[in-house]
């Protein structure tokens, strides 16, 4: 039997589960965006925070099961962070805890990033705030606990919690790490503990996420959809299926047609070896085209110079959309993907 090799130091396990959260298997299934690394909360420092598409915050902390905090500890932080964060406004929440973390990864504000994260065009801004807001007030979080191995007095302990509080979703996830052939393969997987929640347990009503639209594979779906458009709008659209084509038949890029709750569609160019692109191509009552950061700093950040002189003075992450979709902006995502797929 294969062996997991694990990981030279805690901060190599930090660094995966900030670059790629959406690896992480959670209840329930919505996607994190992280906003803040190190957050100072009272007189500690939180791995990281995140927040759902649905306004539910997470507090997430990462460990090594040999670091002796892994065992009881981890348990005393994360709910240490979660009583400091409850009954915060979201004024305090974004402008006096998270500004500056916001600030370094180029948003002004949490539902920016979150629309910069959202790669289908389903994220609503009104749920999310009323879900934020929600989630503050009463102190209702998602606990994300990270190690490479889960000791069983952790999952005990996780089981017990669940069982007593159900106003929180604690999520305890293993990430082993293989080497196969000199590669490095990620298997993470949630630690389900025995859950023993007592009949008369008090029953709180979860943040709902928001719906979800219909995903198919290819592009056809997305062109069918463009007879739909204003007719002056038509052209800039097949041009930027046109393109999006190209991608695909240059093996850089997956094409997914995703039709949303709202009828607006779009087009998502994921990277080959990806599940998200740098754009999303929407065709919303005509033709938009928005720029995902954090795809870009984490598979190409060369070239994020490069589109930011393009879209001057706009910056990546603020905004939903290019303010002008030119030729030239098109062939600097071109050369990112190419960024991206040299460095796979």
């Amino acid at each position: 039997m294969l062996a997991p090799t694990g990981y030279p130091e805690e901060l190599a396990l930090h660094r995966l589960v900030e670059e790629a959260p959406q690896m992480l298997p959670l209840s329930g299934g919505d996607r994190l965006t992280v906003v803040g690394r190190e957050v100072m909360l009272g007189n500690g420092y939180a791995d990281l925070i995140a927040v759902e598409s649905s306004g539910q915050v997470a507090v997430i902390e990462v460990k090594l099961a040999r670091n002796a905090e892994a065992r009881r500890a981890v348990i005393a932080q994360v709910l240490t962070y979660a009583a400091y964060l409850r009954g915060l406004s979201v004024e305090a929440f974004e402008n006096r805890i998270l500004a500056s973390h916001l600030a370094q990864r180029g948003y002004q504000s949490l539902a920016d990033a979150v629309a910069d994260a959202d790669q289908e065009g389903s994220f609503d801004r009104a749920t999310f705030s009323s879900g934020l807001t929600a989630s503050l007030l009463a102190g209702s979080f998602r606990l994300v606990i990270v190690l490479d191995n889960a000791p069983d007095e952790l999952s005990q302990l996780v089981g017990y919690l669940e069982a007593v509080a159900p106003g929180l979703t604690i999520d305890l996830i293993t990430v082993a790490s293989y080497d196969i052939g000199g590669s490095q393969i990620l298997v993470p997987q949630r630690v389900e503990p025995e859950r023993l929640r007592a009949a008369n347990a008090a029953v709180v009503t979860p943040v709902k996420a928001p719906q979800r639209g219909v995903a198919t594979q290819g592009v056809e779906q997305f062109r069918a959809a463009i007879d739909e458009a204003p007719e002056d709008s038509r052209a800039l659209l097949n041009r930027l299926c046109d393109w999006a084509v190209e991608l695909e038949q240059a093996g850089l890029a997956r094409l997914i047609s995703f039709h949303g709750v709202s009828n607006v569609w779009s087009l998502l160019p994921h990277i080959a070896s990806d599940d998200a692109g740098f754009v999303t191509i929407y065709n919303q009552n005509g033709p938009g085209l928005s720029l995902h950061r954090t795809v870009f700093e984490r598979r190409a950040p060369e070239s994020i110079e490069r589109i930011e002189q393009i879209i001057a003075p706009a910056r990546l992450g603020q905004g939903r959309y290019a303010p002008n979709i030119t030729q030239e902006l098109l062939d600097a995502v071109t050369d990112a993907y190419r960024e991206a797929a040299s460095s796979a």
